[in-house]
């Protein structure tokens, strides 16, 4: 497996910490609102190398969190008049609803910040007590960039860059200086018991303490193997997690960072604070999560992707192709692996996962084997290899493995679908009672509406035409 590392700028052999596991942490969602296009990418893209770890073997421990204490919850709280709790459970259950629309495989730890606290108290006194963190007379407590030879290392990006930003505070040392700790400010303030006064966590710390809490290794040199999330939280998020992790312990946070690429419209950065911002909820409401997900990790993690409905359009008539396939051998359930295919697969997914290379493989798959079916419609060894190769595409990529008529019926809504298997319920009646001309009027009213049925080993199935 070959991975690009954020830090050393290339694509490099992925070796883990130790033999066959492997540790990863993906930064999660602020949830004080809906998950938009941009998460539903940063999880489709990490979904994909955990599932290409698991199946080369490795034994893949995944934790996203949910950072569910912000100054953008506060505000939340503030305008709503709802409590915390009822915030953050109600937009992390609406993510976690989004990403199953999308088959992204849940995390296997999901931590929240709020039940973590112990853990960022410890890591703020360890920095407190060497040095690397100060105390400011308003009860905030500040690491001292100055105090890390190595700050900026990781990601390169020094703060003096232009467009670096930092909110001013009176008392820092550093304009660079970030909060671990900050006092509370007022009665609309959220504050929780510490330490060292009431108050709430730096948004930094928290990754660092949940990392430290539920999977660090403590006798490696790096605390887990692969640390990822949006190219926007390198610098300055994931270089303080790193400051302050190694400052703390010594030890270096992760072995490799990887970052996925922004999504955009017009070639703005996906933001709510643009105004921009195209909810996962909404995009469900005319495509499947399966034809959502393919479009979104068509392009290559690390590249940019300018949304436009026109290619996801174009997109789903792709994916169309392989379910036209599947229908093509309904009904196959005995299957016959293809090593070869899959081996061709992996090889694509092991180069940084090379979702090009990889999807023209499956291309060129389904081309073949309808070119082999056409020639020969009745060997079942063939039809046997394909639904195994269909299903090996689903393990790995997480699209095909929904029932194929099912997959043309999208965009017809619930109450069409139940009288469509009421009128297909009626005709099979009639075919029993050998009522032909009854069936044959159902059949017709049928295609009236746009529904082409077919009559299989397994029933009766039908999709929009």
């Amino acid at each position: 497996m070959v991975i690009y590392d954020s830090h050393q700028k290339e694509k490099i052999d992925f070796k883990p910490l130790k033999d066959k596991k492997v540790k990863i942490y993906v930064c999660g969602p602020t949830v004080y609102d809906d998950a938009h296009l941009g998460h539903a990418r940063s999880s489709i893209s990490f979904d994909l190398l955990r599932r290409v770890l698991e199946t080369l073997g490795y034994d893949v421990t995944f934790v996203k969190n949910f950072t569910d204490i912000d100054d953008k919850i506060i505000n939340k709280i503030n305008a709503t008049g709802k409590s915390l709790e009822e915030i953050t459970t109600h937009y992390i259950n609406s993510y976690l609803n989004d990403m199953e629309a999308l088959n992204v495989k849940r995390a296997d730890i999901e931590p929240k910040a709020t039940e973590s606290l112990e853990a960022m108290f410890e890591i703020i006194q360890k920095l407190l007590d060497k040095g690397y963190a100060y105390k400011l007379p308003n009860g905030d407590i500040y690491f001292d960039v100055s105090k890390d030879e190595e700050y900026c290392n990781l990601s390169n990006k020094c703060p003096e860059d232009e467009g670096v930003h930092r909110v001013e505070v009176e008392g820092k040392k550093n304009p660079q200086d970030f909060a671990l700790w900050k006092a509370c400010k007022g009665e609309n303030d959220v504050c929780f018991d510490s330490p060292f006064g009431r108050g709430r966590p730096g948004w930094h710390i928290e990754c660092s303490a949940m990392i430290k809490k539920h999977i660090a290794y403590s006798d490696t040199k790096y605390q887990i193997d692969i640390h990822g999330g949006g190219a926007d939280l390198f610098f300055p998020h994931h270089e303080n997690e790193e400051a302050q992790t190694y400052c703390a312990y010594n030890q270096h946070l992760a072995k490799y960072w990887m970052h996925n690429g922004f999504v955009t419209i017009n070639g703005e950065k996906m933001s709510k604070s643009l105004g921009n911002s195209f909810f996962v909820k909404d995009a469900l409401k005319h495509y499947p999560g399966e034809v959502l997900r393919f479009y979104l990790m068509s392009t290559h993690y690390r590249a940019p992707l300018n949304f436009s409905e026109e290619d996801l359009i174009a997109s789903k008539k792709r994916l169309d192709k392989l379910y036209r396939l599947k229908k093509r051998i309904y009904g196959i359930t005995k299957k016959q692996q293809d090593k070869e295919f899959e081996e061709k697969l992996l090889e694509a997914m092991r180069d940084d996962l090379n979702i090009s290379k990889a999807l023209a493989v499956v291309d060129e798959f389904v081309r073949v084997a309808n070119e082999n079916l056409d020639k020969n419609p009745k060997d079942k060894s063939l039809k046997q290899k394909i639904i195994s190769n269909i299903e090996f595409i689903d393990k790995l990529l997480g699209v095909g493995g929904s029932d194929a008529y099912k997959y043309f019926q999208a965009g017809i809504d619930e109450d069409t679908k139940k009288k469509i298997n009421e009128m297909i319920e009626k005709r099979n009646e009639a075919k029993k009672e050998k009522n032909y001309e009854l069936a044959d009027k159902i059949r017709d009213e049928l295609q009236q509406l746009g529904i082409k049925i077919q009559d299989t080993p397994n029933g009766t199935v039908w999709e929009k035409v």
